[in-house]
């Protein structure tokens, strides 16, 4: 699956003023849950649930929380650039700006992993990181990420 096929420009904020992870994990569920089967509220709970089993910083700046999520009918995605970074916990203790959020329906094992992995991937490419920080507004970060699996089809 393309990950630009997982957001909206309405799922994607840029430059927000967020100053921890808790509160950019609040923020992803309610961009989560618009339009969605579940309540922000239950998406909060269950990526906070799987931050503790360990934290899903990457590392040079990028987290990718995520969580399956019992009655979410389809995978959902959502993306926020910070103004500043905030601690995530990731492995090389760099605070982290860019945040990719998925939610996927709980029975969805094998697409939650093809996912992770291709974000994985994307998130390993500096050139498109580099992009993304420096993106606009929704659509241009849309653009680029849609650039990017054109260019990485499977």
């Amino acid at each position: 699956m393309h990950i630009g096929e997982l957001l909206t420009s309405d799922r994607i904020v840029n430059d927000a003023d967020i100053h921890s992870k808790k509160r950019a994990l609040e923020a992803l569920s309610e961009l989560l849950a618009q339009g969605a089967q579940v309540s922000s509220h239950e998406v909060f709970d269950t990526l906070l649930a799987r931050e503790r089993l360990g934290s899903t910083g990457l590392g040079h700046g990028v987290a990718i929380p995520h969580a399956r999520i019992a009655g979410l009918e389809q995978t959902q995605a959502a993306f926020i650039k910070l103004k500043e970074g905030v601690d995530f916990d990731a492995p090389d203790r760099e605070p982290v700006d860019l945040l990719f959020a998925l939610a996927v329906p709980e029975t969805c094992t094998n697409e939650h992993l093809e996912t992770l992995a291709r974000l994985a991937r994307l998130f390993s490419d500096p050139a498109t990181v580099h992009q993304l920080r420096n993106a606009h507004d929704g659509a241009a970060t849309l653009d680029l990420l849609n650039d990017w699996d054109a260019r990485h089809a499977a």
